[in-house]
């Protein structure tokens, strides 16, 4: 296990578990093996219904709490509900958490920033995080905040390496934290060439070569998995390096495009389902949970 110092002198593990797009009752064995496999970072977030199921899985893994990262997300109808920290660490059942992120730059976020900045102040929370901020929005934190952000969770991997923002974040010592690490399973980028001719050099597999750029990037990552094997090799990283000449090789199939475009993102921002996932989270409907979790 390596892990990064952020620019609050917090450390934090380089990779850990996601648990994106999986249900409670998977999230919670899932994370509860790789706790006692030596994972240390848990990213959750409001949005993924499975904070309870994280929170189980860390009381049950064995691993003492100080040990263990927790990373989740308030989403944009928290932003400006007084309890939604005190909420979260409810459903998380714990006494504070390791980062508290924003899940997206919707509603009012630079309220929400100010509840994660209050939190920071009492202890609740041991970092303050943005995630999917980019451009004007994030540049609009930085110009009004008390706390500059310790990091921030967007969309990276070879295919997008975030030039641009790092251009915004590398300065103030902003950590980038990489979801669809892996492209989402993209067989295309998971098979690069590169990616195969490595995974044959150090005896690894494309996916372990791929997650092993992202920490020599400097990007924390979170591969999610409920498969056991897939969350035992995700972490069996750590005893080989890529050369600089490794990196560059990988740097050429950068293809400067998202997976999840800014055009998907508005339409999302002005659908039905936005509007559902916001009811939902907000008013706790549990009859509706079922569905989804």
């Amino acid at each position: 296990m390596s892990y990064t110092e952020l620019n609050n002198g917090v450390k934090i593990p380089n990779i850990g578990i996601g648990t994106y797009l999986i249900k409670s009752e998977d999230a919670e064995r899932s994370v509860k093996q790789a706790l006692q496999m030596g994972y240390r970072l848990v990213d959750t977030a409001h949005l993924y219904f499975n904070e309870e199921a994280v929170g189980r899985a860390i009381k049950e893994s064995g691993v003492k709490r100080e040990e263990i990262f927790v990373s989740t997300k308030l989403w944009p109808c928290d932003f400006e509900n007084e309890n939604a920290v005190e909420e979260s660490l409810q459903r998380l059942g714990l006494d504070y958490i390791d980062l508290l992120f924003l899940h997206q730059p919707a509603g009012n976020y630079m309220a929400g920033y100010k509840l994660l900045e209050k939190a920071y102040k009492e202890g609740k929370i041991k970092a303050i995080g943005i995630s999917n901020f980019e451009g004007k929005h994030i540049e609009e934190i930085l110009a009004n905040c008390e706390y500059i952000p310790q990091v921030n969770q967007v969309e990276c991997h070879p295919y997008y390496t975030q030039e641009e923002l790092r251009k915004v974040t590398e300065p103030k010592n902003i950590k980038i934290m990489s979801w669809f690490p892996l492209g989402q399973g993209d067989a295309k980028l998971i098979n690069e060439t590169i990616f195969t001719e490595l995974a044959k050099k150090y005896n690894k597999t494309n996916a372990q070569i791929i997650l092993k750029w992202h920490i020599q990037m400097g990007f924390l990552v979170i591969p999610g998995s409920k498969n056991v094997d897939h969350i035992r090799d995700n972490f069996n990283i750590f005893d080989f390096e890529l050369t600089k000449e490794d990196m560059a090789k990988i740097e050429t199939v950068n293809k400067h495009k998202k997976y999840l475009r800014g055009e998907t993102l508005i339409k999302y921002f002005h659908s039905p389902i936005y509007y559902y996932h916001n009811l939902l989270l907000k008013h706790n409907f549990d009859f509706l949970r079922k569905f989804i979790s």
